[in-house]
């Protein structure tokens, strides 16, 4: 057998180097879409609303299951939001001694 001609070879080789060259520019496409910075977000925002939704759905089924645990813990928040007001109304108001004054003199209208 002899060997192939040099001018069958070129032509398999430049066929072969145009397969190679259209399956790198398919793949070029591919990566260009997928790195693309709108995409990424959009696929990001995607993947974070489902997230979120699914979190918020186990919270709601926890809620569900346990009435009590939730009805305490908004207790807690609120008490806590309200502590200074609760505070306020256990503190003892000063007594004021005769001649005192609340404010320093020349602010007030009782120089």
């Amino acid at each position: 057998m002899s060997a192939p001609e040099p001018s069958l070879r070129l032509a398999t080789a430049e066929a072969e180097a145009a397969a190679a060259r259209a399956r790198l520019n398919a793949t070029l496409g591919r990566l260009q879409v997928r790195l693309n910075p709108r995409t990424l977000a959009l696929q990001a925002a995607r993947e974070i609303t489902d997230k979120s939704g699914a979190a918020a759905q186990a919270s709601l089924n926890t809620a569900v299951r346990n009435p009590g645990a939730v009805a305490g813990a908004t207790a807690v928040a609120g008490l806590f939001l309200a502590r200074h007001r609760i505070a306020a109304l256990f503190r003892r108001k000063p007594k004021h001694k005769p001649g005192h004054r609340d404010h320093e003199p020349g602010l007030g209208p009782q120089d």
